[in-house]
């Protein structure tokens, strides 16, 4: 079956299809697309991953389905919470003058 393996920087980006066995996991699909040899500094162990923008919690027992589309997920560079807390209270402060 095909599957995608997808990862991505703010400046480079990248897809891999594969022909994968039925019953493969997505982690044992990252490993087998060698997306690492593009991204040297990724972790595909420890890279937190989804299916088509939902993060799954255990990627190593996730079996992957035809056409699917494993995404291999960055860190947060700020916290959408904070970010937003901070937005608020500029607007608050812009409000008040």
């Amino acid at each position: 079956m095909v599957v995608e393996v997808a990862y991505a920087l703010p400046h480079k980006q990248k897809i891999i299809s594969l022909s994968v066995p039925v019953g493969t996991s997505m982690l044992q699909a990252a490993r087998l697309s060698n997306i690492q040899a593009h991204f040297p500094e990724l972790d595909v162990e420890a890279c937190p991953m989804g299916i088509f923008g939902k993060a799954v919690a255990k990627p190593d027992e996730r079996i992957l389905q035809s056409g699917e589309r494993v995404e291999l997920y960055r860190p947060l560079l700020a916290d959408p919470k904070e970010v937003r807390k901070q937005r608020a209270a500029k607007a608050k402060e812009a409000k008040e003058e």
